[in-house]
């Protein structure tokens, strides 16, 4: 007589769309990313347009190349948070269909939130220093 396998319960309905819901957050907070470094490297071109308006070419390379700098750094940040996302979302539903649930610390978030508050203080020491 042979014995039962250990039956594991997959993951039910709820479960799949909580961890679709998650994915779709991740999307935006990386998508919202993206946008905000191309409106910070759009806003090195606009200082740039101040800077010949008022006819101060010292400083003109200067402010457009560390917002270039910025806002591709956010844009890679955003890629790179939508790639983690999409990767995790994959374990995560393999677990769930396995029925071997990993509930662990979200890693990724609190370094996408302690990258997010460097470059910000990054971004103020900067407009504060081309101000002077």
């Amino acid at each position: 007589m042979t014995t039962p396998q250990e039956v594991k319960p997959k993951g039910s309905l709820s479960d799949y769309l909580a961890a679709e819901r998650t994915l779709l957050a991740w999307i935006r907070t990386g998508l919202a990313m993206m946008g905000f470094g191309f409106v910070v490297a759009r806003f090195g071109l606009f200082l740039h347009q101040l800077q010949l308006i008022n006819k101060n070419a010292a400083t003109v390379d200067r402010a457009y190349g560390e917002s270039l700098w910025f806002g591709t750094a956010l844009i890679a940040a955003g890629v790179f948070v939508n790639l983690l996302a999409g990767y995790r979302h994959v374990r995560l539903v393999r677990e769930l269909e396995c029925g071997t649930m990993n509930f662990g610390f979200t890693r990724h978030a609190v370094a996408v939130a302690i990258f997010l508050a460097l470059v910000g203080l990054a971004m103020a020491i900067y407009l504060i220093s081309i101000r002077s």
